[in-house]
C-alpha cells in the first residue's frame, strides 16, 4: 500500500510493508531519518507568527533603512531596503505594536507605541511607549503604561524633546489613562493636553510640518465587549489645537457627526492647508 504524508510542507511517498508492527516502525524511523539529512530549516520571516503589519517608518535622511512593527512580532530593522531584517524589540515587555516614529531631526531617535491599536477582538495590548537614542540596539521604557494601545506618535520636527502620543486606553473597559499626551522633557514627563472621558481615546494625530503647534487630533468612541462591539458613537471627532495642545476646537464644517466611527487624519506636507480625513460613518441611511 502506498501512502502519501506531509511533513513541514513537503509531501513524500512512503511504502509501508503489511508485515509486522515492528518491520514497519524500524522501516518508519528509516525514511524519517533520511528525510531529515536532506531537509534544511530556513527563516521565511515574520508571516502569520508576526501578525498584522501594524506601521513602517523611514528615516527622512536614510532612505534605504526603514523600520517594520508587527501587530504581535515586534519591530523589525533592514538598512539595505529590506534585502535582510532583524529583529530590534525582542528583550522589551510586549511584542504588539502600534505605532514607531523616527524623529525627523535626529534620525537615532525612534519612538516605539506598545499595543496595536485595531480594537479588534484579536488585538494584544501593550505596556507604554518606549524610545532609542541608538537607532534601535537599546530601549527605554518612557511611561503611559495603562494606556495599553497606541494609535499615533508625532515628533516635532526641530526638537526631538516634544513628543505626543495618541493613546486608546484600555480595550475592554473604561479608564482614565487615553487621550492624547505631550511631553516637552523627552518622555521624563506627560501632560494629557486632550481628553474627552474615561471611554474615549485618542486614534490619531498629526502636525503641521512648517507650524508645529498646529495639530488636528481624532477622537475615537467605541466599546468593546466579548460578544459585542459598539464601532461608533457621538464623540468621535476631530479637534484642533493652534498652541501646540494647550486648547482644542471640535471642528464641523462638512464632517459628518451623529454616530461616527475611527477616524485617520494626514496632512499634506507642501500644502498643510491640506487635510484628508478618513472616517466610518455609522449613521443610518435616511
Amino acid at each position: 500500500m502506498c501512502r502519501k504524508i506531509s511533513v513541514l510542507g513537503i509531501i513524500v511517498s512512503v511504502s509501508l510493508l503489511l508485515t509486522s508492527p515492528l518491520v514497519v516502525a524500524q522501516e518508519q524511523a528509516s525514511v524519517d531519518e533520511d528525510l531529515l539529512k536532506i531537509f534544511e530549516y530556513r527563516n521565511i520571516g515574520p508571516t502569520k507568527q508576526g501578525g498584522r503589519i501594524a506601521d513602517i517608518a523611514v528615516p527622512l535622511d536614510q532612505p534605504y533603512t526603514f523600520y517594520i512593527a508587527a501587530a504581535t512580532g515586534g519591530l523589525w530593522k533592514t538598512t539595505n531596503n529590506g534585502t535582510t531584517f532583524e529583529p530590534v524589540f525582542d528583550n522589551q515587555g510586549s511584542y504588539s505594536i502600534g505605532d514607531i516614529a523616527v524623529a525627523p531631526s535626529d534620525s537615532n531617535i525612534v519612538w516605539v507605541g506598545t499595543g496595536e491599536a485595531s480594537n479588534a477582538r484579536s488585538t494584544y495590548w501593550g505596556d507604554g511607549v518606549y524610545k532609542s537614542t541608538d537607532g534601535g540596539k537599546t530601549w527605554q521604557n518612557m511611561g503611559l503604561k495603562e494606556s495599553h494601545h497606541i494609535g499615533r506618535i508625532v515628533i516635532h520636527p526641530q526638537n526631538p524633546d516634544i513628543v505626543y502620543v495618541a493613546a486608546m486606553g484600555h480595550l475592554f473597559s473604561f479608564n482614565e489613562e487615553r487621550g492624547l499626551y505631550k511631553t516637552e522633557a523627552g518622555g521624563a514627563t506627560w501632560d494629557k493636553v486632550l481628553y474627552i472621558n474615561d471611554k474615549v481615546g485618542v486614534i490619531d494625530v498629526v502636525m503641521n510640518p512648517q507650524d508645529p503647534d498646529v495639530l488636528l487630533a481624532a477622537a475615537y468612541d467605541k466599546q468593546r465587549f466579548p460578544w459585542h462591539f459598539e464601532a461608533a458613537g457621538p464623540e468621535s471627532a476631530v479637534y484642533k489645537s493652534r498652541d501646540g495642545g494647550k486648547t482644542w476646537k471640535r471642528l464641523g464644517g462638512g464632517l459628518p457627526d451623529g454616530k461616527i466611527g475611527r477616524i485617520g487624519l494626514d496632512i499634506f506636507a507642501k500644502e498643510p492647508n491640506v487635510i484628508y480625513v478618513a472616517l466610518e460613518n455609522a449613521n443610518p441611511r435616511p
